[in-house]
């Protein structure tokens, strides 16, 4: 289609009625509004039609103590956390993906503690291994990372219990020659190093894999030839199936040959991670929100580009004159079209890879982990095949100024979660992105709009 093009406005979609707004502690569900099949709500309060792959039951934490959504399934048993700040329908489905939580160099011999959609964490060594687990000691309730670590085990501050690989309890100091209870073990989550970093999943199921995507899309060296325009409602009919939680996003040029790789230490936002990947993903805010570090405050039009679905979410390419060299540095070439593919891997993970002139490729991965709903760490391996001996430090310090003039946006913005409501916030052509990424995210099962 030529001639002119229309912004994905609201018009472009139906949007339900906005959900009444819940807090944790509310086990309800929404005013007028039925769970939807495969909800952590489903099992409540009515008899679903066909059996949901988990279901939420209310269980009595003591004789006391008031009762918290459990979610069953087929692999584990996972609680949503007594002070989650996110609503239980959505933290159920949050948690069957993975996501970062520590720097593999930053997790030695000592206990690490870390936290995930409001899970705290204890991150150790165990030998070869490395064990994520609830930051909880199952004999009296104080915390792992209090303790202390050998390499191979963790010891509780309190009555020095170890926990050695798979969370097991190894020792009792208080009675060494006697058996070990089976039930004295952590509530351990699988975990992997990639990219330098480690990463975990809170809610393992048969859909769950750590394995990498595939390369989402081949390598492009040149402008295509047709600049497809199919409209705004595109990407509406995104590919990406919600139901089944995904793999490890994979990080391209991370294992070729000739790229020097460098993880960037992990970087706090007091926003929502979605909020900050949408950021990522938005090709309309250099000119003014970078242009002390690399782009041109003079160069603002943003040329036509389309989302194009994938298994996990979209892919993205974006042609523009806007450079990718710090200022002060070299300037390529006059005229060239720089390339930025994006790549979205719902719900928070995205990678880009800027085309340089000469074949040089500079791969980022910006993997956000919801630390809550309005914290994020935010953790960035990054590849590159030029200037390969520059110095960690230079490239940390870098992207650190860009980190920081992303985080001074997006933490002002409101409201604080994202909107999946399309009515809410009004889009332009700019904003395919933007557009396709919370098209995605509703069709993942989440809510209109993030309760915090």
């Amino acid at each position: 289609m030529g001639g002119s093009r229309t912004a994905p406005d609201a018009d472009d979609v139906h949007a339900p009625a906005p959900r009444r707004l819940r807090s944790a502690g509310d086990s309800g569900p929404p005013d007028g509004d039925a769970a939807p099949a495969g909800s952590a709500l489903q099992g409540v309060g009515r008899q679903p039609a066909d059996p949901p792959p988990f279901s939420v039951r209310l269980e009595a934490d003591g004789p006391t103590l008031p009762r918290r959504p459990v979610v069953d399934h087929p692999a584990v048993l996972a609680t949503v956390p007594p002070d989650c700040s996110f609503d239980p329908d959505d933290w159920a489905i949050l948690a069957r993906h993975w996501y970062p939580v520590a720097l593999s160099r930053e997790v030695r011999d000592q206990p690490v503690a870390a936290r995930l959609l409001d899970e705290r964490l204890v991150i150790y060594r165990a030998g070869g291994e490395v064990v994520v687990a609830r930051d909880l000691c199952p004999h009296r309730g104080v915390p792992l990372s209090m303790g202390t670590g050998d390499g191979e085990t963790v010891a509780c501050a309190y009555h020095g219990l170890r926990f050695g690989a798979a969370g097991a309890c190894v020792a009792i100091p208080a009675h060494p020659t006697a058996k070990i209870p089976t039930r004295m073990a952590l509530t351990a989550y699988p975990a992997t190093e990639r990219y330098g970093l480690v990463w975990t999943c809170l809610r393992p199921d048969r859909g769950t894999r750590a394995a990498p995507d595939v390369d989402p899309a081949p390598d492009v060296d040149s402008a295509p030839d047709v600049d497809p325009d199919p409209g705004a409602d595109h990407v509406a009919e995104l590919g990406f199936d919600g139901s089944l939680a995904s793999p490890i996003p994979r990080m391209p040029h991370w294992d070729d040959p000739g790229f020097q790789r460098v993880t960037c230490p992990g970087f706090d936002v007091a926003a929502f991670a979605g909020r900050q990947v949408e950021g990522f993903l938005d090709v309309a805010h250099f000119a003014f929100v970078h242009a002390a570090t690399f782009a041109d405050p003079n160069n603002t039009e943003v040329p036509d580009y389309t989302p194009t679905p994938t298994p996990h979410g979209f892919t993205a390419d974006y042609w523009s004159t806007v450079g990718n060299y710090p200022h002060g540095a070299q300037r390529g070439e006059p005229g060239f079209r720089w390339l930025r593919r994006f790549d979205a891997h719902l719900p928070f993970t995205a990678t880009l890879v800027v085309h340089f002139p000469d074949g040089g490729r500079l791969s980022i991965m910006n993997a956000a982990a919801p630390v809550s709903a309005r914290q994020t760490r935010m953790f960035a391996p990054i590849a590159k095949n030029f200037n390969t001996d520059q110095p960690d430090q230079e490239i940390h310090d870098f992207n650190l100024r860009i980190f920081e003039e992303d985080r001074a946006i997006v933490e002002a913005q409101r409201p604080e979660n994202l909107p999946l409501d399309p009515r809410i916030e009004v889009n332009i052509p700019a904003d395919r992105s933007s557009v396709a990424y919370r098209r995605g995210l509703r069709a993942m099962g989440l809510s209109h709009f993030f309760t915090a």
